[in-house]
């Protein structure tokens, strides 16, 4: 139907658009996938659809570092940074109460160094 998607009876251009966008990743040449995504850039931005509009400009703006992955050969992941924010994140909202950004600066350090627990110096009944 055109690059159109119906959805619950009605016709949804930007599914059809952000549907057609995953074809991108199966690509396996850096040079194909670079012109699919000049190709698909260039007909979302004659598209009457602001919000893929601004997904597609942000797209060319990043498209040297997103051709990267193929360049990598799809080896590259971004579990382990993300893995890395999501630990950080929630020492900070463990770290709340600190008063200063010192206390919160040591806890990250703790968190993210995987240090050991200091003795205490006395017990608790």
């Amino acid at each position: 139907m055109g690059g159109y998607i119906l959805n619950r009876g009605k016709i949804c251009p930007a599914n059809g658009v952000h549907h057609n966008f995953q074809q991108f990743w199966s690509y396996k040449s850096p040079a194909w996938a670079g012109k699919f995504l000049e190709d698909w850039t260039s007909r979302t931005m004659r598209s009457r659809l602001g919000p893929m509009k601004k997904v597609a400009k942000m797209l060319r703006s990043h498209k040297d570092l997103i051709l990267n992955w193929f360049h990598a050969g799809g080896e590259l992941s971004s579990g382990p940074v993300e893995g890395l924010n999501n630990k950080a994140k929630l020492t900070m909202r463990k770290a709340y109460g600190f008063r200063t950004i010192k206390c919160l600066k040591i806890a990250l350090y703790h968190q993210m160094g995987g240090l050991v627990e200091p003795p205490w110096t006395h017990r608790f009944c």
